[in-house]
């Protein structure tokens, strides 16, 4: 299990299989470091579902820009057509 910074709680002693070896783990450690891994895996994975979700969202951002500025340039043209055409009538 985990502890409350979601560290593992490794008994106090040894710190291995009870043969006094400090470099060698337990089953304990093991099972707590892959617990971690476990976490660590599913936080990536959660990330990379937001990652996904966010350039979904930017590209259909993008995509609405563009078609606002398409209609805009439509707009500004058409405007100047009109007032070019307004300016080529005599005056009444």
């Amino acid at each position: 299990m985990s502890g409350p910074n979601a560290e593992p709680q490794v008994p106090a002693g040894d710190g291995g299989d009870g043969d006094g070896d400090s470099d060698s783990f337990g089953e304990e450690e093991y099972a707590a470091i892959n617990s971690m891994l476990d976490q660590i895996n599913s936080c990536l994975d959660h990330l990379e579902e937001k990652n996904d979700y966010l350039h979904a969202c930017l590209k259909e951002l993008l995509e609405s820009n563009r078609q606002t500025r398409l209609e805009f340039q439509q707009q500004s043209e058409q405007q100047n057509v009109e007032a070019d055409v307004q300016g080529l009538q005599p005056p009444k």
